[in-house]
């Protein structure tokens, strides 16, 4: 047995040990599961457990499984369909075949990807194998195949008093980079690189300096900047660094929250935390690549036994549709990297009404052109960054936004790439006519031209210049303005500049104003 370790907090005790991941046992031909629940060896001074079952499996394998309320589920993999591209043979989608109390489901592995309901359980697929082969590294703990996660069909994926959202804008206010989406904001993505940042956090873009990040649980703070607790330190993913925070919660799981521009002074090493206290200011210091956001991820104990990525889209989504009580949400991500001439497939079909009817899906493209459908086949013929404009409806004929980023370089001269860039505004809450919003731009790969704004509302077009990622942490990167609109309404802001090989980089911004949630 590994050794656990107890500290007392207020009234709750934190298990900070390692979490039991009995080794798999033969059962009638079958292997029982190897579950973790991150339940930690004395769960007597546990004060959460998770509501999700965790099930690693390699192909063929079947595992019994005993979900969160007592009841027996049966799963087997069945299949997995891995997509690469063929510029530098990244994962783009991960398909796994599953049999779940006999009954056979596909499920599209992460990439913004919820649970789904069948057979009496939801469940969903946060990682699959081909991305732990070509990953900078394994942060996952995966050694099989595919993990599945398990709740019973009624339950909520994450208990609400114990999770909050951990940024104060938005959903979608800006870029993103979640759920194994490889980084391409600040022009990661390059043809021909084979080590690849599967982004296995939860990247929120946002305004430097303007937006607050708050703890999205009760808990142990074990690091604040350079100040970390010994016995924490050799924890994967805790780190002893000058811009982030990790908290440890009753489940036995860390938050970490880095980049952050300034640190709470209550925030230290030993002190708790509750849910919804500031830990900090987003930035995009430390290894940000340059570009402002909060990059946030939970570390757990797996199946495997290792430490690893807790996915935590859904619960964020969870937490955001329970706080702000939205009734639509478009959603057009992850991102799309190609090369000209390239089909490229643009996907709302993951967009969301509380009604359960999205009456429309309309396209309007960086070429003015427009199509409807919920998928839409492209092909681009100039390399460039494009923010391709997702228009949802519902039957109440309410509206919601997201943006598809795409690109796009030259196969036949791919040291070439194209310019890319970020987009930011604030606040993004509570907006009305006449009050002032701060806009931040800084584009990457390029230093020639300047970025235009045109802010949606027929006023004249606004340039300014950011340094072109010249120095990643410098205060001044990004260029600033700020514009005031005179009606309510829902804006799509639109920057743009044009780098030295002539290829061009836009972004999308939909602002409200006196349109709330």
């Amino acid at each position: 047995m590994n050794r656990v370790a107890t500290m007392n907090i207020g009234v709750l005790a934190l298990v900070a040990g390692t979490v039991l991941a009995a080794a798999p046992a033969e059962r009638d031909g079958q292997t029982a599961l190897a579950v973790s629940s991150t339940v930690a060896e004395e769960p007597s001074k546990v004060a959460w457990n998770a509501l999700h079952r965790t099930a690693d499996l390699s192909l063929g394998e079947s595992q019994a499984v005993e979900l969160s309320d007592g009841r027996k589920t049966m799963l087997k993999l069945v299949g997995l369909e891995e997509i690469r591209d063929g510029l530098c043979s990244a994962v783009r989608a991960a398909r796994v075949k599953v049999e779940v109390n006999g009954q056979p489901i596909t499920l599209t592995s992460a990439t913004y990807h919820l649970p789904v309901t069948i057979a009496g359980v939801q469940i969903d697929c946060p990682i699959t194998r081909g991305y732990t082969q070509n990953a900078r590294t394994n942060r996952w703990g995966l050694d099989k195949d595919a993990r599945l996660r398990l709740w019973p069909a009624d339950s909520r994926w994450m208990a609400p008093e114990t999770f909050v959202y951990p940024v104060r804008q938005r959903w979608f206010a800006s870029d993103t980079q979640m759920a194994n989406d490889p980084v391409f904001v600040d022009g990661g993505e390059v043809p021909g690189n084979r080590n690849i940042y599967y982004h296995w956090g939860l990247d929120f873009g946002g305004c430097e300096g303007m937006v607050d990040v708050v703890s999205a649980s009760d808990g142990l703070v074990v690091s604040a900047g350079q100040d970390v607790l010994p016995e924490h330190k050799d924890i994967p993913g805790v780190s002893a660094t000058y811009d982030e925070v990790n908290v440890l919660d009753a489940r036995g799981w860390y938050y970490c929250y880095a980049h952050l521009k300034s640190i709470d002074a209550a925030v230290r090493p030993g002190q708790t935390v509750k849910r919804g206290q500031q830990i900090g200011v987003l930035g995009k210091e430390g290894g940000s690549g340059g570009w402002s956001h909060l990059h946030f991820h939970i570390t757990a104990r797996q199946p495997s036994g290792k430490w690893g990525i807790e996915e935590g889209y859904a619960f964020l989504w969870e937490a955001y549709v329970r706080q702000h009580s939205p009734t639509l949400i478009a959603v057009a991500r992850p991102h799309h990297f190609a090369t000209v001439g390239q089909k490229v497939m643009l996907d709302g079909t993951r967009s969301w009404s509380a009604t359960g009817k999205i009456k429309s899906h309309a396209w309007t493209f960086c070429d003015g052109s427009a199509a409807v459908g919920a998928k839409v086949e492209r092909t681009y013929e100039r390399p460039g960054t494009y923010s391709e404009i997702l228009k949802v409806a519902d039957t109440d004929e309410r509206v919601d936004y997201d943006f598809a980023v795409v690109q796009v370089v030259d196969k036949a001269a791919p040291q070439q790439l194209p310019p890319t860039i970020h987009a930011t505004y604030a606040p993004t809450f509570g907006l009305q006519p006449g009050d002032a919003v701060t806009f931040k731009v800084r584009t990457f790969r390029t230093t020639e031209g300047e970025e235009k704004w045109d802010f949606g509302d027929g006023t004249p077009a606004v340039a300014v210049k950011s340094d072109g990622n010249v120095k990643p942490r410098a205060p001044d990167g990004y260029a600033e303005t700020v514009h005031r609109y005179a009606k309510p309404g829902h804006y799509l802001v639109r920057v743009e500049r044009v780098g030295h090989t002539g290829a061009k980089a836009i972004a999308h911004l939909h602002v409200r104003v006196g349109r709330e949630p």
